[in-house]
């Protein structure tokens, strides 16, 4: 659905500004008068011979004032005109009110002309002329003002109560849909009646002579249309308005003439404004930030806000733009359900975007999350400990209340409310209430959070879960071992030791590995690079891992974005205990060379592809990198004759680096994890992987001019397999 259209080149002394223009459907020329007065507006123009002035045979109605504006006259939705709307103030002149006062002053009796004159109707032909260049009308209106509204008083006149001969009155206005213009037009308009009482009014005015732009939508694009004189020079920015500091480009052309530009739907932001200006010297810029309440930027803005961790004690919410939002601290227990508001004690505070925030805590723990909200509904939720301190843990947060007169009472947190302690309810709490007590007493309760108002105390229940269960585990794991003993009893064919053979190979040398999840990450340097990623992909769910790659998320990460996209499938994948796969190739290593040398400014948006995850991603691998928790989360490879381990930045040289396929049984090996080191399978899998990936290889290396290493590359030995 079509947009508002916008002008983007009005600009008025040295403070530029932007106006949104109504749109008039349809090219007859209309006028519409104020409460009170009629009007009606002649067919047709007429000539335009304004006369002599002379003498007003009494009180007459005449112009008083003008005032244009501009407005779009449309044949269809997206084809308009620049026009001039002209408003006519219109007042009263002559002795009418003089008369009224004297005889009001001297109390004197209404003469019958007095009378009558009151009696009658002003009315007026006031008469509106427009030049341009090239173009010449008049156009002639008709007003009349009532008997009841022309009599003084202060129904009728709005302004002084005791006027002189000669004042004009004000008694409402007349408006004239529309005179057409051209872009960077002079255009000058005269206002007189017919006859004509007074020196005509006149008004001069300079239209814009930059481009004026139309903004639409169309399925998943957003088009900037340009309308423009052939030969016009233009400078035209996006860029990302911020309410404290200078803005943050973003886009950039110089351009000639009328130009259509294509934006996609997830590159929109509230704070995304467009600059125009002319190719001169010392020239006035003039911006527009036209989806400030567009629903879609509003969604892309909350999808690239990211709360952080800021150590020791604070945090910020990194967003691209202001929103308003408040914060509060919650507590997320494992296996699912909402997270508890930690509020009171800890109350709801209005957040600042990119401004550090404190928390109010004495330390961290993986289970405290923070939801953003806005407007009252939750927006984010983030558990900003997870990365340092591990997964969710199965912990009971204990709420003491400190009263007046020292008193104290504790409640443990649980989803279906806090539940005092010591308690007789049938909650998981309750149940082992008086261990919990214990437990804080002794001291093996870690204090979070603590003031006047009350305290925090986390309290591991994995003792409980454990003592309670082991009977229950141990009795399932005899019966387990009573039906396999039976099993082997009772079939002793050979398919059926064949299948037991292979279910025990299987148990040994792939359940540990089985479904453990791998983030793959690289840049899209070519075609033929990300072929030979997709095979790699491929070849690896078939180990099997549970591979994600930004190349089979095309739509989810085109929804999110590619750091919504990244953020999200980094936390899962860690959170699971899977591992995060860099494959490197001249154009990422370009890429984390930029980054190293000149920090996030160097990846400009322009310069890479709208799903390169790669690009997006490094603002938060390379935290992870410089502060030391790389190893054991990431892994680094490289294809023989493509890239020498060497070549890959010496930062990213802390984690693994395999050279492939030389090295596939040792990237097969890091990728499943500890347990699959050494295994027999792995030699195996290792040629298989290599055989699916030749194809794609040779590919590459023809559509790179590089000669290919054909089928007698070879594989050197994993651990153990010398």
């Amino acid at each position: 659905m079509p947009m508002p259209w916008f002008l983007l080149s009005l600009a008025l002394g040295r403070s530029p500004g932007v106006l949104s223009l109504e749109r008039l459907i349809g090219l007859q020329d209309t006028a519409r008068c104020s409460p009170g007065l009629s009007c009606h507006l002649w067919d047709g123009d007429v000539l335009c011979l304004p006369g002599s002035v002379v003498s007003a045979p009494g009180p007459v109605l005449v112009p008083a004032r003008l005032q244009t504006e501009l407005v779009l006259r449309c044949r269809q939705e997206t084809d308009c005109d620049l026009c001039v709307r002209v408003a006519v103030h219109l007042a009263v002149r002559g002795p009418r009110e003089e008369r009224a006062e004297e005889e009001e002053r001297f109390g004197a009796a209404a003469s019958p002309e007095l009378e009558d004159s009151r009696k009658a109707a002003l009315q007026a032909r006031v008469v509106l002329s427009f030049q341009a260049y090239h173009t010449t009308r008049c156009v002639l209106l008709e007003v009349q003002v009532p008997a009841a509204l022309a009599r003084p008083g202060p129904s009728a006149v709005q302004g002084p109560s005791h006027t002189r001969s000669g004042d004009l009155l004000p008694y409402g206005s007349v408006v004239f849909d529309c005179f057409k213009a051209a872009l960077g037009a002079e255009v000058r308009i005269w206002s007189y009646t017919q006859p004509r009482y007074q020196k005509e009014l006149n008004v001069t005015q300079l239209l814009p002579a930059l481009p004026w732009l139309s903004v639409s939508a169309e399925g998943d694009l957003v088009r900037l249309v340009l309308d423009a004189p052939e030969e016009q020079r233009f400078g035209l920015a996006l860029y990302r308005s911020q309410p404290h500091g200078a803005p943050r480009p973003w886009w950039h052309r110089n351009l000639t003439g009328p130009q259509t530009i294509t934006l996609n739907h997830t590159d929109l932001l509230p704070c995304l404004c467009i600059q125009v200006w002319p190719l001169e010297p010392d020239s006035v810029r003039t911006s527009t930030c036209p989806f400030r309440e567009d629903p879609r930027a509003l969604r892309n803005l909350w999808r690239a806000a990211r709360p952080r961790l800021l150590p020791p004690h604070s945090w910020l919410l990194d967003a691209p733009c202001s929103l308003p939002a408040e914060a509060t601290l919650c507590w997320q227990a494992p296996g699912g359900g909402p997270c508890q508001p930690l509020a009171p004690p800890l109350p709801r505070d209005n957040i600042t975007v990119n401004k550090a925030q404190e928390f109010p805590l004495l330390r961290g723990h993986p289970n405290l999350c923070i939801q953003v909200s806005s407007w009252e509904k939750l927006q984010l939720q983030e558990c900003l400990w997870a990365d340092t301190l591990g997964p969710l843990r199965d912990d009971m947060l204990l709420v003491e209340t400190r009263g007046p007169q020292l008193n104290r009472t504790l409640c443990a947190l649980e989803h279906s409310g806090c539940t005092p302690l010591p308690s007789r309810a049938s909650t998981r709490a309750a149940r082992v209430g008086e261990h919990l007590l214990q437990d804080l007493e002794s001291g093996q309760c870690l204090q979070l959070w603590d003031d006047d108002r009350g305290a925090l105390w986390a309290c591991p229940m994995d003792k409980y879960v454990h003592r309670r269960w082991a009977l229950v585990w141990l009795g399932c794991l005899l019966v387990a071992a009573a039906l396999l003993l039976l099993l082997l009893l009772l079939l002793r064919k050979d398919p059926v030791k064949g299948w037991l053979r292979l279910l025990k190979q299987d148990y040994r040398f792939g359940a540990a590995a089985r479904g453990r999840a791998a983030l793959l990450l690289y840049s899209a340097d070519d075609a033929g690079f990300e072929r030979l990623v997709g095979a790699l992909a491929s070849a690896l769910c078939a180990l099997p891992l549970r591979v994600a790659v930004e190349l089979w998320s095309r739509r989810e990460l085109s929804a999110q974005g590619p750091l919504a996209w990244f953020h999200a499938q980094r936390r899962r994948t860690l959170q699971e205990g899977g591992v995060v796969a860099l494959l490197f190739s001249p154009g990422a290593v370009a890429l984390c060379r930029e980054w190293l040398q000149d920090g996030a400014a160097a990846a400009a948006p322009a310069a890479r592809g709208p799903h390169d995850a790669f690009a997006a991603s490094l603002s938060c691998v390379l935290p992870d990198f410089q502060q030391g928790r790389a190893p054991g989360r990431y892994v680094g490879a490289c294809f023989e004759g493509l890239l020498a381990p060497d070549a890959v930045p010496a930062l990213f040289r802390t984690v693994p680096v395999f050279s492939l396929p030389s090295q596939l049984p040792d990237f097969l090996g890091a990728l499943q994890g500890p347990c699959a080191r050494g295994s027999g399978l792995l030699a195996e899998r290792a040629q298989q992987v290599s055989r699916t990936l030749q194809p794609a290889l040779d590919s590459c290396f023809q559509h790179r001019g590089a000669p290919g290493r054909g089928a007698g590359w070879a594989l050197g030995p994993g651990p153990g397999l010398e």
